[in-house]
């Protein structure tokens, strides 16, 4: 039987790859997109490559986007992530990827679906895995989104044009409130752990923050250190799944199992560590240190959308990132949060109204750039009904990324 094939676009957006396709190529019922975008991406795949597809055995390269015509009165466009599973047959909507978000617009732009005004362009998106607009700012190059420029990001090779990325009011993303349990810090009870204290954060995606010394880290392991620890990444999940519980997102632990938010990380104040690269970076580059785990896996660079949740925590009084983050504490600052590529810059707006915090923004800086455009080929092999069999890698959590 010969393979199917799909009109698509092959994108780098930040320190994420994914394969776009528009919402008029694909089938109107999305329960038959998981199946194509199983089969495109490679999963699942024991062996965690995912060589017979596009992905790249990461969850950061493991991912599909669906841009469409906006169904958000104040929107250009919308924007559907999927976060496909390494070693399931399973597909994850349930958080946004931050990082896949600066493609977005240039995209929309260079497919024609947006009509730029001038030599810069502006591209509202309306991500419907959150039901948040996303202001998308960027550089024109003739007709086109402008790729070339001066930007570098740590983590991705060469440089780029800048692509800023407004994330309005992002507090309740998933659960509809920027502090679901009401409170900054929680004493959260996790099996096997006892009593731990966490902060749960529901911005752009919900995240649980724990502190570094809590579970025995520092924040200034690289990947594959946290990677050999089983103890460490199995004091995560836990924690991921009772805050998922917490949070009201999870039913029960066994259900936070198979959803992939909240994120979970661990946090430290300002200190000297080693990046992927070599580089040293000293306490004085950064204003908080942060460790990100997704799919089993320690992030490479901190996804986009956790970075802008840990900076709307540091402007969140009685949380634990802002009892670890450097002074001073404006509500409206740029943040430097250190992760094991570097350092990324966030500018984050909380505001105290009321008797509660309130997040008007989160910004950042990103570059993307189109890497092919074309038909991908897929087939019907995979199967979006469950994991894999004897063999295969089921004990892994389903966190996504929302890099």
């Amino acid at each position: 039987m010969p393979q199917n094939k799909l009109p698509a676009v092959f994108m780098r957006g930040g320190t994420s790859k994914a394969i776009i396709f528009h919402a008029r190529d694909l089938p109107a019922r999305r329960a038959e997109w998981e199946k194509i975008f199983l089969s495109v991406i490679g999963s699942p795949d024991p062996n965690m490559r995912q060589l017979n597809g596009m992905g790249g055995g990461v969850s950061s390269l493991s991912k599909v986007c669906v841009v469409g015509p906006p169904t958000h009165p104040d929107a250009d466009v919308d924007y559907t992530f999927a976060q496909v599973l390494i070693d399931r047959a399973r597909v994850d909507y349930n958080g946004n990827c931050g990082n896949m978000s600066s493609a977005i617009g240039p995209f929309a732009i260079d497919e024609g679906l947006v009509v730029p005004r001038g030599g810069s362009a502006v591209v509202r998106i309306h991500n419907t895995n959150t039901g948040k607009i996303i202001v998308s700012r960027f550089a024109m190059d003739g007709d086109e989104a402008a790729v070339e420029g001066d930007m570098t990001l740590d983590g991705v090779a060469g440089s780029g044009a800048p692509i800023r990325l407004e994330f309005m009011e992002p507090g309740g993303a998933k659960t509809g409130k920027l502090l679901p349990t009401r409170s900054p810090v929680d004493m959260l009870e996790v099996p096997g752990l006892g009593r731990v204290s966490v902060s749960m954060i529901d911005a752009a995606n919900p995240c649980v923050f724990v502190p570094a010394n809590a579970i025995g880290a520092t924040a200034t392991e690289l990947p594959a250190e946290i990677e050999r620890n089983p103890v460490l990444i199995a004091a995560l999940e836990a924690i991921r799944r009772s805050a998922s519980v917490a949070m009201g997102i999870a039913a029960n632990r066994d259900e936070a199992g198979v959803i992939g938010v909240p994120f979970v990380g661990f946090a430290a104040p300002p200190v000297k560590m080693r990046a992927l690269s070599g580089r040293e970076l000293a306490a004085a580059d950064m204003d908080i240190a942060v460790r990100m785990m997704s799919n089993g896996q320690a992030h490479r660079a901190t996804p986009l959308t956790a970075a802008l949740c840990l900076a709307v925590a540091t402007r969140i009084a009685g949380s634990l990132p802002y009892a670890m983050v450097r002074q001073p504490r404006e509500s409206a600052s740029p943040i430097r949060i250190a992760h094991a590529s570097g350092i990324i810059v966030v500018d984050a707006k909380v505001e105290v109204r009321g008797s509660e915090p309130r997040a008007d923004y989160a910004a950042v800086y990103r570059t993307a750039r189109r890497l092919f455009d074309g038909r991908v080929h897929y087939g019907n092999t995979q199967s979006a009904e469950g994991d894999l069999g004897e063999g295969g890698r089921g004990n892994r959590t389903a966190a996504s990324a929302g890099a």
